[in-house]
C-alpha cells in the first residue's frame, strides 16, 4: 500500500484523487473537535483503498474537492461507527457519502457484539493491537508529528483490512443483504439535520414536566438550539438542561425574573434575553391542542410481562443459533411492542431482525408454535398445527 502521508497541498490532493480513481471502495475516518462548538471542527480526513493511503488536511484544503469521490455511487465508502463522520462530511460537502458500509453494524451481524469499538474489533478480527497513545490528541494543532500521522493512518489502514474480511464473511454466510436497509438509513441526509422543534425531547428530565410546562420547554429548547447553531457554541453553553427545566416550570415573564434564576448566565446580552422571553411567551400562550405530548402507554399486565419475559428468552435462543448477541438484534422494548401487537413500532417488525427473530417470536405469540426445552441444549419450537 502506497502511503501518501499528509496531503496538504492542492497538487498532492489531486495526485491522491487520481491515484484512487477507479477503486471499488475507500475506507474513511475523520478527526475533529467539538468541545467548544455546536458544529464539529473537521481537522483531518484519512482515506485508504487497497493500494493507497493518505491523510488529507482540511484546515488548508477545500474539502469540497472530495465531493465527486464521496458522492460517487460506484464507490462504497467504508466507516466504523459512521454517524459522526457522515454528519461532518454532509456539512462539508453538501451531501452524505454514499453508498456506505459501517463495520460496526456489520460486526453485530457477525457475532462481535452490539456497538463494538474499533480497537476491539481490530483485535478480534485481525489479531492486531492498535496504538492508543494519541487518543487525546488535539488534531487542530499544526504541525502534526510522525507518531500522530501514523496513528491516524492506522485508523483506515486496518479499516480497509476489516472491510475486506468482513464483507467476505457476510457474503459467504448469506448475511450481506441484511446490511442493506441499515446502510440505506445511514445514507439519508435528513437523519443528520437537527430539528429545533424536536430538541425538547433531548432535554434530560423533560418527562417530569406537566403538559403546559412541556409547551414552554419545547419553545425554549428550540430557541436554545437555534441560538447554539447561529453562534456555533455547544447548546449547554447557551443554557443548561437544568435551567431549561426551571424556565419551563416557572415561565418567567420579565428579564429580572429570568436573570434571577439560579445559574442563569450573567453575560447573556439583552437582545438574547428578549428572544428567550419571547420564546417563553410563545410556549405559554400556545393553544392546548398544539402542546407537545409524551407518548401514553399503559403498563403491561402481569400476564403480558410473563409473555415478554418468555419472548426475551426466545430472542436469546434465536440469537444463540445465529451466533449473534441478543442486543445486536433487539432490546426488550422491541419485544414488548410485539407483545402489544404493534410490530410496526418494533425493530423486530421488519428487515433482517424480523427474518432472524421477529417472525419466529410473532408465530409463538400467535400460538402457532410451542416453546419447550430441547432434548440436548437450548429451547425448541414446535408447530401447534394438527
Amino acid at each position: 500500500m502506497h502511503d501518501h502521508g499528509l496531503i496538504d497541498t492542492p497538487e498532492a490532493l489531486q495526485a491522491f484523487l487520481q491515484a484512487v480513481r477507479g477503486a471499488p471502495w475507500i475506507a474513511l475516518d475523520t478527526e475533529f473537535l467539538r468541545e467548544k462548538t455546536y458544529y464539529p471542527k473537521l481537522c483531518l480526513i484519512q482515506a485508504a483503498t487497497p493500494e493507497h493511503i493518505g491523510s488529507i488536511d482540511p484546515l488548508v484544503l477545500d474539502v469540497k474537492r472530495l465531493a465527486p469521490l464521496l458522492h460517487d455511487r460506484s464507490v462504497t465508502k467504508v466507516f466504523h461507527s459512521a454517524w459522526q463522520d457522515m454528519e461532518i462530511l454532509l456539512r462539508e460537502t453538501g451531501d452524505v457519502p454514499a453508498p456506505a458500509f459501517d463495520t460496526q453494524i456489520a460486526a453485530a451481524m457477525l457475532g462481535h457484539g452490539d456497538q463494538v469499538g474499533y480497537a476491539n474489533l481490530v483485535r478480534a478480527v485481525l489479531d492486531h493491537e492498535l496504538d492508543k497513545s494519541q487518543t487525546r490528541t488535539d488534531w487542530s494543532r499544526r504541525p502534526l508529528d510522525s507518531e500522530q500521522l501514523a496513528y491516524a493512518a492506522d485508523d483506515v489502514r486496518y479499516l480497509a483490512a476489516l472491510y475486506q474480511q468482513m464483507h467476505a464473511e457476510l457474503e459467504s454466510s448469506g448475511r450481506l443483504e441484511w446490511l442493506q436497509p441499515e446502510m440505506d438509513a445511514l445514507a439519508d441526509p435528513e437523519a443528520y439535520r437537527a430539528d429545533p422543534e424536536a430538541a425538547w425531547r433531548r432535554v434530560s428530565g423533560h418527562k417530569r414536566l406537566k403538559p403546559r410546562e412541556l409547551s414552554v420547554l419545547q419553545a425554549v429548547a428550540a430557541w436554545r438550539e437555534r441560538t447554539a447553531q447561529s453562534s456555533d457554541r455547544p447548546r449547554k453553553w447557551v443554557l443548561s438542561d437544568d435551567l431549561l427545566l426551571e424556565i419551563a416550570r416557572r415561565a418567567p415573564a420579565g428579564s429580572s425574573q429570568l436573570r434571577g434564576l439560579r445559574g442563569f448566565p450573567s453575560g447573556m446580552n439583552d437582545d438574547r434575553v428578549q428572544g428567550l422571553l419571547e420564546a417563553i411567551r410563545a410556549g405559554r400562550e400556545r393553544p392546548q391542542s398544539e402542546w407537545p405530548a409524551l407518548p401514553k402507554q399503559k403498563p403491561l399486565s402481569e400476564a403480558d410481562e410473563v409473555l415478554a419475559d418468555m419472548a426475551m428468552a426466545l430472542l436469546r435462543e434465536l440469537a444463540r443459533r445465529q451466533e449473534i448477541t441478543p442486543a445486536a438484534i433487539a432490546q426488550r422494548k422491541d419485544v414488548v411492542e410485539l407483545v402489544r401487537g404493534r410490530a410496526q413500532d418494533s425493530r423486530l417488525g421488519s428487515g433482517w431482525r424480523h427474518h432472524v427473530a421477529g417472525a419466529e417470536i410473532q408465530r409463538w405469540l400467535n400460538g402457532e408454535t410451542a416453546l419447550s426445552r430441547a432434548p440436548a441444549n437450548g429451547l425448541e419450537l414446535k408447530s401447534t398445527a394438527g
